[in-house]
């Protein structure tokens, strides 16, 4: 995994704080915008730790399939409010909500 440093913290932020309402990225997507398509995980690391950095719309990044994040209940109504549809099997639906930068 890549060493954590503030500017790699600030840069996965910069690209979170894109998202626009509606819609959702996920951490492999956010990833391949800053040029580490392998490290889908330290963008989930980052993630976690972004209270401390400032507020990020981080709600708006779930799994590739469209799942929210284990443990953290109010992401999925936070998602809701801005009208992202959920299918049946609680993921998100990432044909309609896909952010494309």
């Amino acid at each position: 995994m890549a060493k954590l440093n503030d500017d790699l913290i600030y840069e996965i932020l910069s690209v979170v704080e894109e998202i626009p309402p509606g819609y959702v990225a996920s951490y492999g997507q956010i990833a391949a915008l800053i040029g580490r398509d392998k490290n889908a995980r330290l963008v989930g690391k980052v993630l976690s730790l972004s209270q401390y950095y400032g507020q990020y719309p981080c709600h708006r990044v779930v799994n590739h399939a469209g799942r929210t994040a284990p443990g953290w209940y109010e992401q999925q109504s936070l998602l809701k409010a801005e009208g992202i549809i959920f299918k049946k099997d609680g993921c998100v639906d990432m044909k309609k909500h896909r952010w494309q930068p």
